[in-house]
């Protein structure tokens, strides 16, 4: 095997041609054109130069005397493979049917010899280019999928980061469970980020955005006469991650399927007729009951049994209220500096107040609350209360208080107790249940608080707090 000048893969062509005569012609000429290019004449060659370093394009000769295999067999092991790499056949014998069959196999063009060096070099340049443009897209991709940044202090995150870095380092398959917006996507990225197939792919699968009856050309692609072969989201994902997001919403015939893929790597693209390999790790997400959801048949049990390996609770964001005021900061650097939103601080009577809002939108709402507040807000300066959107409709006037109706008809007796259980359960459910860390805020003495919430008949609990009998009353959520 022959290299001429190739000093990274940018511009690096393989030529592979049982004829010495014609391989190095065609070096010759791209090398006139800047190109640096590698030369093979037989299938061991190919595929050892390919196995040494990936190149951008492959020019490939259809008949390859006293060799292992033939054009065709090394198109279909890159494609598999490689299938970035734009393979471009050439032949001596070359008609109609052997250009369909090498299309259809995955093939950028076909050139036959004896081959005019004009249309040689506008096919070579039309093949870079479109080589140059798949790396870039894969860049793209790599940077999409790089994790963000996973924040938080308290105890229920702390358990979670727990749990994840537990199953980074296996190949086990993974089921997170948690509401919608919690980050379930950040925690599936986040085990591939610090896994040993970090540098692979991480593919996401929306399988409530896609359509049903697209749903197997997405995963698996498809092979036709017109368009050759089109690698679906599995082949893309070959030797990384796969994530299922809301598995629950994949087709049942497709559920089918997939399970095939995971008991035997292989599955046949969409019109195809041979089996495509691929060694994955399979993430997937959920937001409801799946054993629910096997009980009213609209997911397989086996399916359930082969994904759920390792199942892991992703907390609301409720479970994490101490983490509220360092989510809010991270969205708002990140928001500067990917929008060019305003760079501003939270006062800590918006901290505070974010803290006891109700979030069913989780994580996710609070950066769109962010988002909204960094867009509609003043250009400086902290962030006030004020500013904050109310769980209803626009916040009240600073200093005043608005009453909840049923509030306002009660005597001023049961009013003040009724606001001093609320106010008490919104603190504690601040502080994570923590009732020190609630008594210190609230300008009260431990027992002075443990009492109060007695004669208000409020319970702290694992979860919360809750307004029953005095059971547990000395509890505290850890």
């Amino acid at each position: 095997m022959n290299e001429k000048r190739c000093e990274n893969n940018m511009s690096d062509i393989l030529i592979v041609d049982d004829e010495r005569d014609i391989r190095e012609l065609i070096g010759d000429i791209l090398e006139d054109e800047g190109y640096g290019t590698r030369l093979a004449g037989s299938s061991d060659e190919c595929m050892s130069a390919i196995a040494a370093s990936a190149p951008a394009l492959l020019i490939l000769d259809i008949w390859l005397k006293d060799s292992q295999m033939d054009g065709i067999d090394i198109l279909k092991a890159v494609k598999r493979d490689h299938p970035e790499i734009p393979v471009v056949i050439i032949s001596g014998h070359g008609n109609i049917e052997i250009a369909v069959a090498a299309i259809k196999q995955g093939a950028y063009d076909f050139i036959e010899k004896p081959f005019n060096i004009d249309q040689l070099l506008v096919v070579i340049r039309r093949g870079m280019e479109t080589s140059r443009l798949r790396r870039e897209n894969q860049q793209l991709k790599r940077r999409e999928t790089e994790p963000a940044q996973m924040l938080g202090d308290s105890a229920a995150f702390r358990a979670l980061v727990s749990q994840l870095d537990k199953v980074t380092k296996s190949n086990g398959r993974v089921m997170l469970s948690g509401p919608a917006g919690s980050g379930k996507e950040l925690a599936a990225r986040y085990i591939h980020a610090n896994s040993q197939r970090a540098e692979a792919p991480f593919v996401s699968v929306s399988c409530a955005s896609i359509e049903p009856d697209r749903m197997e050309e997405v995963l698996f692609g498809r092979e036709t006469d017109e368009r050759g072969v089109e690698p679906g989201l599995l082949e893309e994902a070959n030797g990384g991650v796969i994530y299922f997001d809301e598995v629950a919403d994949m087709p049942p015939g497709t559920q089918s399927k997939i399970l095939r893929v995971l008991v035997d790597q292989t599955f046949l693209r969409v019109g195809g007729s041979e089996k495509v390999e691929v060694d994955l790790r399979v993430i997937s997400s959920t937001s409801r009951d799946l054993e629910a959801e096997i009980a009213a048949d609209k997911f397989r049990r086996e399916l359930y049994h082969r994904l759920n390996v390792v199942p892991i609770e992703v907390p609301s964001l409720e479970e994490r209220r101490e983490d509220i005021p360092g989510l809010a900061a991270h969205f708002i650097e990140m928001l500067n500096r990917t929008q060019g939103l305003p760079l501003r601080r939270m006062s800590t009577e918006a901290a505070a107040l974010l803290q006891t809002m109700n979030w069913p939108g989780n994580v996710r709402q609070l950066r769109n609350m962010i988002e909204r507040v960094l867009i509609l807000g003043d250009a400086g300066g902290e962030i006030k209360a004020g500013e904050l959107p109310s769980e209803t409709e626009a916040p009240a006037e600073e200093g005043r208080v608005v009453l909840a109706g049923s509030v306002a008809t009660m005597p001023l007796r049961e009013a003040r107790e009724a606001f001093e259980r609320e106010y008490l359960l919104t603190q504690i459910n601040r502080f994570g249940g923590n009732i020190s860390r609630t008594a210190e805020f609230v300008g009260m003495e431990r027992s002075a608080l443990h009492r109060k919430l007695k004669s208000l008949g409020v319970v702290t609990g694992t979860k919360g707090t809750r307004g029953t009998s005095d059971e547990e009353e000395h509890q505290e959520v850890g």
